[in-house]
């Protein structure tokens, strides 16, 4: 009877599986908080999470039980900001391991957000967690990385810094999305690189869109993590660190990428972005701006800083809209609505005399003026954009690219005949 029940007991014993492993852990003040993400990592994960405190966690990843952690999801709110310290040590406790980290905070400033994000955050999601979210993180941070390139790959800035400039601020804002803003802003700069042989100018181009500013895609250049460290701290930022953050062109024209993640618009505060201004105005002669498609806190400091502003349009309401919105709002904070000098893209040809009549027309009815206008190059700009090169590298005949050329050379001959005139 005995060894007839011992063998029972050891069949269920073999029957019965093994633990699963924890793969992850969750690290908050208090996961009830958190309602949204139990959910989620439960759905994600099943039984083989965990969840600690930010003091509990520091010692848990000393311990061999975390040898089999994937990645950590650091959950924080407003309240929690005064403990970053403790929160950053976690953070890095977990890069020390070779751990992922996925951050989730709910109304954090951006600052925080920022310095978290530096320690080591892979993955930033905002609380509420949006449908899905928390699991396509997840495959992000765990998805296989292809290797690196090698280091020597990157093109690296060997431009020195003068000092000695005082360089013309053109910032170019479309009026609405898909107008054509960053392939003018490209090109315009590469043919004011390219506008002197004898005596080319030094041209940079900023790209402001923090979130999906495209123009390191246009020039196929990659995405330089000085940059964010740069914004981050621009207190401390000289010219030698901002020179260094900059990328070449076929050592012509100068680049200063977006940040290589996805960060908040705010991430920066206008006195930021006055000091980028300042340092790329007095070591580059000309000084272009790709502006996002949205006003944020610090555009009217890019707006005051700027010589000549572009607005790029085109012939269709929700860009005459938008152009009133903005008339609008400028003109009742006083701000220099003059500066801007209106850029019809994919204009009407020639011979198209309904579509000039409608031209004159939008530009009547919103009390602007339309200074340039500028042919729709084809398809053959797309691909071009694809490729990672200008316009006057592949399409040097293409009706866009001639006009941007005759608009580079006369801003260029109009600021030169300034400065001559200034100094004689």
């Amino acid at each position: 009877m005995d060894e007839t029940k011992e063998t029972k007991m050891g069949q269920i014993a073999v029957m019965q599986p093994e633990p699963q492993p924890i793969v992850a852990c969750t690290v908050s003040r208090d996961v009830q908080f958190f309602d949204l993400l139990i959910e989620d990592m439960e759905e994600a994960l099943g039984e083989r999470w965990g969840d600690l405190g930010f003091e509990d966690a520091l010692a848990f990843l000393e311990q061999p039980d975390a040898d089999t952690l994937e990645f950590i999801a650091v959950a924080l709110n407003a309240e929690d900001e005064g403990d970053l310290g403790l929160i950053s040590n976690v953070i890095s406790a977990a890069k020390a391991k070779g751990l992922k980290v996925i951050l989730i905070a709910e109304d954090v400033s951006p600052k925080a957000l920022h310095q978290l994000l530096r320690e080591g955050g892979d993955e930033f999601i905002p609380y509420p967690l949006p449908e899905g979210e928390l699991s396509q993180a997840i495959d992000r941070v765990l998805a296989e990385e292809p290797p690196a390139p090698p280091v020597a790959q990157e093109p690296r800035n060997k431009l020195k810094a003068t000092g000695d400039r005082s360089g013309v601020v053109i910032p170019v804002q479309g009026m609405a999305g898909g107008v054509g803003t960053t392939t003018f802003a490209v090109n315009f700069a590469w043919e004011l690189a390219n506008i002197d042989k004898k005596n080319p100018p030094r041209v940079v181009i900023l790209d402001f869109g923090m979130q999906f500013g495209s123009v390191s895609t246009f020039l196929d250049m990659p995405r330089r993590e000085a940059v964010l460290e740069m914004l981050s701290d621009t207190e401390a930022m000289d010219e030698d660190s901002f020179m260094q953050a900059l990328l070449p062109f076929e050592s012509k024209l100068y680049v200063l990428t977006s940040p290589a993640d996805l960060v908040p618009m705010d991430i920066v505060m206008p006195e930021d972005i006055e000091r980028v201004i300042e340092l790329a105005r007095t070591n580059f002669d000309y000084v272009v701006i790709d502006m996002p498609p949205v006003m944020v806190e610090w555009s009217q400091s890019v707006l005051e800083a700027a010589h000549v502003y572009f607005a790029l349009t085109e012939l269709d309401m929700r860009s005459a809209q938008n152009t009133l919105r903005l008339k609008r709002a400028l003109q009742a904070e006083e701000l220099p609505f003059q500066k801007l000098r209106f850029v019809l893209n994919r204009a009407p040809k020639f011979t198209d005399l309904n579509g000039k009549a409608r031209v004159k027309r939008m530009a009547e009815s919103l009390g602007i003026s339309i200074e340039v206008q500028l042919p729709d190059g084809g398809k053959i700009v797309t691909q071009a954009n694809d490729h990672g090169a200008p316009l006057s590298e592949t399409a040097a005949k293409n009706p866009l690219r001639k006009e941007i050329a005759k608009l580079a050379l006369s801003v260029h001959e109009h600021n030169t005949a300034d400065a001559d005139a200034a100094h004689g």
